[in-house]
Order: structure tokens, then C-alpha cells, then sequence
């Protein structure tokens, strides 16, 4: 991809994320996703209905007025947005690839949190972290981190969910927010996402193309795998490898579906063929009414 097909890219999804974010997210977003406490803001007048707990007794016997102490929301949230960059994120059987969709996500995601004031950061992995951006503020920031999605080119092929966790893990110090986005073509997590989830608050995103799901009847195909490498000759035309490839595909579904319920984290699986709006907006919702 040239400088300047990139450049259009970042733009293109810049200008979609923010009027999504706005007229969406903005809000659902910060209501899902609390700050550390309250601090002291400012001291005010009495007025009916007030709390009489949060009353200044100092400042009312001053002035011969009831006046109350005004809280803020204390934010300062960081969120971290690890998205799989392995073999099968570049692979897509519509106009665009996992990649490019994971990259709208994240950009939505990291508006959103740009618009509360919060810090957004990225890791991009594959078998081991490949790229990671601190936490930062700033409407820069998100531009960034719509570059490094759309221009990575991972050194290796395969998938450790493990590793990322655990770099994560090691690097956050402060409780934060942490997207997992991946098609989790991958085992073995199970204690490293229990151990995160202890720590920070956790979200996996399931990321899949529809043919990843339902095999069309193509006859004799070469079936390549995005992160193996390896190749084989299938007949996509015999009902039974058709419902052996579903099979497959529901069984990692389930499989991580169930891995984030055992370690208290949020789960959301959607396909690169549908808007993630509407998905993501109830799970914010769910989350606001636990």
C-alpha cells in the first residue's frame, strides 16, 4: 500500500468513526465504562432535592446558607486495544479484509474514548507482540492508531493470545480497559485471560468472515490456511465438509466464548458482513444496567 492509498484509508475511516462515535457511541461508552471514584469539583448553593449528605457545613456556617460540595466523575480510564494481526486478519471474501474491519472497530472505539477524555492505546500481536503504542490522549493519538492497523505487516503467521496477555499484563500497570480482538484461532489462554481479568477489565471482540463460517458450494477448491501455510484440495460441493467446516467454526466459538465467561470478561462475536453498531451499542447498554 503507497503513502498516499494509506493516507486515504486513515481518512476515509476517520471521517465514518467519528459521526458513528457521535452519534452512537459517545455517550453509551462512557456510561459502560466508569472512572476510578469521584473527586471535589466546587461548593454551591442549597437547592431542593440536594443530597443533605453532601452538605459544607464549614461553608454554611460562613455565609448563614445551606450550600452542598459538588462531586466529578474521576476518568483518566486508559484502554488498550490488542488486535490480532496473524495470517488469517488479511484474508476477506468481501470487499475488504479482517484487517481493515478490526481497524474501523478500533477506531471507533479509540474516538470514543478520545471524546470521554481517556487514553487509548494499541498492541498489534500475531505469535508474539509486534507493536505497542502507550496509552495517550489526543486526537492524534487515534490517527496513529489507525495507521499501525492498516499498515502491519506481522513477522510471524500464528496466533498466541497467550503471549499478548501476558505482555499486557506485564506492561499495564493501572487498571484499564482491554479489547481483545481476534478470530481466536488459538488455545491455551485460559489462565492468562483469568489472571488479566483479575487485573483489568476485559473484552473480547470475535472477528470472523462468513466463509469462515458457512463453506459456499464451489466444487473442488484449494483451501489455504491464513496462518498455517499449509494447503489442501477440499470438495466443498459434499454436504458433509460443508457441515464439518461449520462444525469446526462453532466449536472455537464456543470454546472462547465460554474461556471469557469463566474469567468474568465480556464476549461479542460479529462478522465482517454486518454493522457493529447496533452489537456493540447493547453490549455498553448490558453493561451499564449490571
Amino acid at each position: 500500500m503507497t503513502t498516499a492509498e494509506l493516507l486515504k484509508k486513515v481518512r476515509k475511516i476517520e471521517i465514518t468513526t467519528r459521526g458513528r462515535s457521535r452519534q452512537s457511541f459517545t455517550g453509551g461508552y462512557h456510561s459502560a465504562f466508569k472512572g476510578q471514584g469521584m473527586s471535589f469539583s466546587e461548593v454551591r448553593a442549597y437547592q431542593f432535592g440536594d443530597d443533605v449528605r453532601n452538605i459544607d457545613w464549614n461553608v454554611t456556617a460562613r455565609s448563614g446558607e445551606p450550600h452542598i460540595k459538588i462531586f466529578e466523575e474521576e476518568r483518566d480510564l486508559s484502554v488498550l486495544l490488542m488486535a490480532d494481526m496473524s495470517g488469517s486478519a488479511f484474508w476477506g471474501s468481501t470487499d475488504r479484509s479482517k484487517q481493515e474491519w478490526i481497524a474501523e472497530i478500533c477506531a471507533t472505539l479509540a474516538v470514543s474514548a478520545d471524546g470521554n477524555h481517556d487514553k487509548v492505546g494499541l498492541l498489534l500481536f500475531s505469535e508474539k507482540p509486534e507493536l505497542y503504542l502507550p496509552p495517550k490522549k489526543g486526537h492524534d493519538q487515534s490517527l496513529r492508531l489507525i495507521r499501525e492497523l492498516l499498515n502491519a505487516e506481522p513477522s510471524e503467521k500464528g496466533t498466541s493470545i497467550s503471549a499478548a496477555i501476558q505482555f499486557t499484563y506485564n506492561i499495564l500497570k493501572k487498571r484499564s480497559i482491554c479489547f481483545i480482538l481476534s478470530d481466536f484461532q488459538d488455545e491455551g489462554y485460559e489462565s492468562s485471560l483469568r489472571m488479566l481479568a483479575r487485573r483489568h477489565d476485559v473484552v473480547g471482540l470475535h472477528c470472523f468472515d462468513p466463509r469462515e463460517r458457512d463453506l459456499p458450494d464451489l466444487g473442488l477448491v484449494r483451501w489455504r490456511s491464513g496462518e498455517g501455510g499449509y494447503e489442501q484440495w477440499i470438495d466443498s460441493s459434499d454436504p458433509d465438509v460443508r457441515r464439518q467446516h461449520t462444525a469446526v467454526f462453532e466449536q472455537n466459538l464456543a470454546r472462547a466464548a465460554n474461556t471469557f465467561r469463566l474469567a468474568g470478561a465480556d464476549f461479542l462475536s460479529l462478522s465482517t458482513t454486518q454493522d457493529f453498531t447496533s452489537p456493540l451499542r447493547e453490549l455498553f447498554e448490558k453493561r451499564t444496567n449490571k
